[in-house]
């Protein structure tokens, strides 16, 4: 365990039910390109996975992958991509059509589809979106509720849903969907189940759709995903490097201010989009300062480089995933302020 870190959990206090890996057609990683959902594949890989029933996923925030980055970072696609191919395991990329900034700016309109990349069938858009017009024109807002904090429901679950209900793939099958939350990143992350099934489950149904949610890292501290991570010498995220303690967004919402800083030194470009569409809107993400207040209180990360800002805001990633020589990045054990509630 890292020295600044406290033991907050049993660790050997683990649920009476686990999954049988083998047992599965599809085992689906969500894959941020995150420490946490790389220990959720290394754990796997250790557990006896078979790495060719393993699928990553990646829910690309800013919608369509067509070059426009408005809270993510640009090298984060081909990172998981290279990530992937150093495994031998396959990816697929998924996204609401127009990403982030087309939800957050929806004027009297319903939320548009989900588009996903299948295995045999290429990209597949989801069906009509039920539901009435509605009007967001606010970013969402830092909270445990996903009503308000729309990302990650709109952005990530929601797409993920929809990418199993509509392949015929998952039907008359098992399937396991594997996401890296873990219980000392918030008290609410604490309560979540370390399996159950998942909310697009439907065993009993006529489809026969058995999906199972499973938390592998569930009860893990962050020394425990870095000890894995250095153990397979993981190259790590561009971001952690910077001094990010997290991923994926650039700009993520629950960002202190050193963070937000950062994010105005490493691409003001989007750091000034942010704080144009807050002062459109006449409501910040914190509520009580503009993303411009936060960032005039903090300081850039101390391990920013040209180098680094030059690897992270480029669309390819060109440095091996595997290193001969691996070392804890500046953004471990980092500021807790800067995680999910």
């Amino acid at each position: 365990m890292h020295e600044n870190q406290i033991a907050l959990f049993d660790l050997d206090d683990e649920p009476e039910e686990l999954p049988d890996l083998d047992s599965y057609s599809v085992i689906i990683i969500a894959c941020s390109g995150g420490k946490d959902s790389i220990a959720c594949l290394l754990h796997l890989l250790d557990s006896g996975a078979d790495p060719k029933r393993i699928e990553l996923w990646h829910h690309c925030v800013d919608g369509e992958r067509n070059g426009e980055y408005f809270m993510d970072w640009p090298v984060t696609e081909d990172y998981c991509k290279k990530l992937a191919e150093a495994f031998g395991i396959s990816i697929y990329f998924s996204w609401k059509i127009g990403g982030f900034r087309s939800e957050m700016l929806r004027d009297n309109e319903l939320t548009k589809p989900c588009q996903f990349e299948t295995p045999e069938q290429g990209v597949i858009q989801s069906g009509g979106v039920s539901g009435k017009p509605n009007t967001r024109k606010v970013f969402p807002q830092v909270a445990a509720s996903l009503s308000v904090r729309w990302c990650s429901s709109y952005l990530k679950i929601d797409v993920s849903q929809k990418a199993i209900t509509n392949q015929l793939r998952f039907c008359n099958s098992k399937t396991l969907f594997v996401t890296g939350e873990r219980a000392q990143e918030s008290s609410a992350r604490a309560n979540y189940k370390v399996f159950e099934p998942h909310k697009a489950d439907n065993r009993n149904g006529k489809s026969k759709r058995h999906v199972d949610a499973y938390r592998p890292v569930h009860g893990w501290d962050e020394s425990q995903v870095w000890e894995i991570i250095e153990r397979y010498k993981v190259n790590p995220h561009p971001a952690y490097r910077a001094g990010w303690g997290r991923l994926s967004c650039i700009s993520c919402i629950f960002g202190n201010a050193d963070q937000w800083a950062s994010v105005r030194r490493v691409s003001p470009k989007q750091f000034d989009e942010i704080a144009y569409y807050e002062s459109q809107f006449g409501k910040t993400i914190h509520r009580k300062y503009s993303v411009t207040e936060l960032a005039d209180k903090g300081t850039p990360y101390a391990a920013i480089t040209e180098e680094l800002i030059a690897l992270g805001m480029a669309e390819t990633f060109n440095e091996p995933i595997i290193l001969d020589q691996w070392s804890l990045p500046a953004g471990a054990f980092g500021d807790s302020s800067t995680g999910p509630s």
